[in-house]
C-alpha cells in the first residue's frame, strides 16, 4: 500500500543504509539512443554514492512511459533520439505532470537548441564533448533549482 499524505501520494527518493543511517540517493532515468553514452554514463553515475540510475532507455516513446512510471528526480535525456526527439519527449512530461528535473545531453552546440530545451521544461543543457566535465555538476545544478548550460556554449557578444 502506497503511502499518501493530505495532497495524494507520497514519492520516495530511493534509499540505502549505510553505516546504520539511512541515506536518501537521488533516481536518475537515462534516454539516449547511442548505447556507448548510456553504458559510460551509467558507470560514471555508479561510482556517486548520490545517484542512482533507475533506467538506461534509447527509444523516446519508452523514456515517456517509463518515466511516468517510475517517477525519477532527475532524466538525463538526448536530443535526438530518432521518431521522437527529446524536446518533445520534455513537453510531453510536462504536460503529463513529470516533475523530474531534466538534464539534456546532446552533440547540439547551438542556441537556438539551448533555447527549445529550456522552454520544453529542462534545467541544464550538457554538450557530450564536456560530458565527463559537466555532467555531475549539471545535475547537482538542477538539484538545487538551478539552472545549468555548458561553458563551452556562453558567448561574450
Amino acid at each position: 500500500m502506497a503511502a499518501t499524505n493530505a495532497v495524494g501520494p507520497m514519492r520516495f527518493r530511493s534509499a540505502q543504509v549505510s553505516k546504520g543511517c539511512l541515506v536518501s540517493r537521488t533516481t536518475i532515468l537515462l534516454a539516449d539512443d547511442n548505447s556507448a553514452v548510456l553504458t559510460y554514463v551509467s558507470k560514471r553515475l555508479d561510482k556517486e554514492k548520490d545517484y542512482k540510475v533507475i533506467a538506461a532507455i534509447s527509444d523516446g516513446a519508452t523514456v515517456v512511459h517509463d518515466s511516468l512510471r517510475l517517477k525519477p528526480d532527475v532524466i538525463i535525456l538526448d536530443i535526438s533520439m530518432g521518431e521522437m526527439n527529446g524536446i518533445d519527449i520534455a513537453r510531453h512530461l510536462r504536460h503529463s505532470g513529470c516533475s523530474a528535473k531534466i538534464v539534456f545531453l546532446t552533440v547540439h552546440e547551438d542556441a537556438d537548441y539551448v533555447n527549445a530545451a529550456i522552454g520544453a521544461g529542462g534545467s541544464a543543457y550538457v554538450v557530450k564533448p564536456r560530458l565527463s566535465l559537466d555532467l555531475l555538476s549539471a545535475i547537482s545544478a538542477v538539484l538545487s533549482n538551478k539552472l545549468f548550460v555548458s561553458a563551452s556554449l556562453w558567448t561574450n557578444s
